[in-house]
């Protein structure tokens, strides 16, 4: 009997995984900018310098771009500060983007996926997530969400195929 549910258990995991990422159905980019906090993330290379304080500082620019400014304190206690782009591409929804830190003379040869998969209605935390799920962040407007807040967030990313257990907590 314990098998049963256990297979059966793996295989509804599996075939989360499996279904295509679901986006939020609209994002209003107006609304979006501005300073988020990193609640949470799935560990990944490209931040592991960063040891607390992790935010990112959104802003449109006349042409529709958005710039990004993330930035985090290292190891050493001193700031660490990255500048890209990113650039909506599903302008229907505005909730699948792309994003950019690698410019060689003005051209960006390298972009990642930026999906908007979570959303709170007033735009107080949002989830974003990338097709292989490989990577996810946890964002907030203030440095600390609400466990009942993080129940409702835990329970968005087992629905769109992330395993909750995979995201570590920032520090702030």
């Amino acid at each position: 009997m314990k098998i049963v549910i256990l297979f059966s258990f793996l295989s509804i995991s599996i075939f989360a995984q499996q279904q295509p990422l679901k986006t939020v159905d609209y994002v209003d980019i107006k609304k979006y900018i501005g300073l988020w906090y990193e609640i949470a993330k799935i560990p990944n290379r490209f931040q592991s310098q960063c040891v607390k304080g992790t935010t990112a500082q959104y802003s449109l620019k006349d042409d529709g771009e958005i710039e990004v400014f993330n930035s985090c304190i290292n190891e050493d206690g001193e700031t660490d500060k990255t500048e890209g782009i990113a650039r909506i591409v599903d302008k229907q929804t505005n909730a699948k983007l792309e994003v950019s830190f690698f410019s060689i003379i003005g051209w960006r040869p390298i972009w990642g996926d930026y999906w908007i998969i979570g959303l709170d209605e007033n735009y107080q935390w949002a989830i974003v997530g990338t097709p292989s799920r490989k990577y996810g962040w946890i964002l907030s407007r203030t440095p600390k969400l609400e466990q009942s807040t993080l129940d409702k967030i835990f329970s968005i990313l087992k629905e769109r195929g992330y395993n909750p257990k995979e995201f570590e907590f920032s520090k702030q």
